[in-house]
């Protein structure tokens, strides 16, 4: 799978020709993961690229924070490493402001692309309550099903609250518990019990299914849309 680096205009060889052709590559095989309904990571790669280019564009980055560093000297008094700032000219400059300037429309146009792909897909994802919901849902059970398949793939999730620079938001973890297959004996509530046995500390486990009505990739499409649902729902 082909990559930008977090720093690629900076990065190697500072030619305009070069990064273009670095570019292009990486969004080819972006257009190919959304050809296959493959969202992620390449959605959220795009959108940090584009934070980057919109901040070196309106002088919100310092150029030289984007320009790999070399290490001047080392301080063994008081543990720290010491860097030197890179050199460079107009050329450069130069050179840079044009690969932005190249950049920049073509990924704003394939996250729209997509973000697209995304709604639609979103759409036609429904999420609900396995059984009686009890009053704690930041800990609990997830399903995981798509339409003319009998799998279902099933996570224990934890969400908790986290503070970054005076923000509180509340973040999500899900561990996979196994792949099951649902039977007319092994209905979701039977599973749901099931894993009650199994994972005792939770006795009473909020437990939601997450039901895409048409194939889509999991790992990179159903999983991260599933997080997102889930949030909206016990962040109320």
């Amino acid at each position: 799978m082909k990559t930008l680096p977090k720093n690629w205009m900076t990065e190697g060889l500072i030619d305009f020709e070069y990064k273009k052709y670095q570019l292009l590559s990486y969004l080819q095989e972006t257009n190919r993961q959304f050809g296959q309904v493959k969202l992620y990571p390449f959605l959220a790669d795009l959108i940090e690229h584009h934070r980057q280019l919109e901040a070196f564009k309106y002088g919100k980055s310092k150029l030289a924070d984007l320009f790999p560093k070399a290490i001047s000297h080392v301080d063994l008094k008081n543990v720290k490493i010491h860097y030197q700032s890179p050199e460079y000219d107009n050329e450069v400059l130069q050179e840079i402001n044009q690969i932005a300037e190249f950049a920049l429309p073509r990924v704003e146009g394939k996250i729209k692309e997509g973000r697209s792909i995304f709604d639609f897909v979103e759409e036609q994802v429904e999420i609900e309550p396995i059984g009686i919901q009890p009053l704690y849902t930041k800990e609990g059970f997830v399903f995981l099903t798509q339409e003319n398949s009998s799998d279902i793939f099933t996570y224990r999730y934890r969400s908790s609250l986290l503070q970054l620079a005076g923000e509180r938001f509340r973040s999500l973890k899900m561990w996979f518990l196994g792949l099951f297959r649902k039977t007319l004996y092994r209905t979701m509530e039977n599973l749901k019990l099931e894993l009650i046995q199994q994972v005792k500390e939770l006795p009473n486990p909020a437990t939601w299914r997450v039901h895409s009505n048409y194939t889509v990739p999991l790992e990179e499409t159903l999983l991260p849309l599933s997080k997102r649902l889930l949030l909206e729902r016990i962040g109320k």
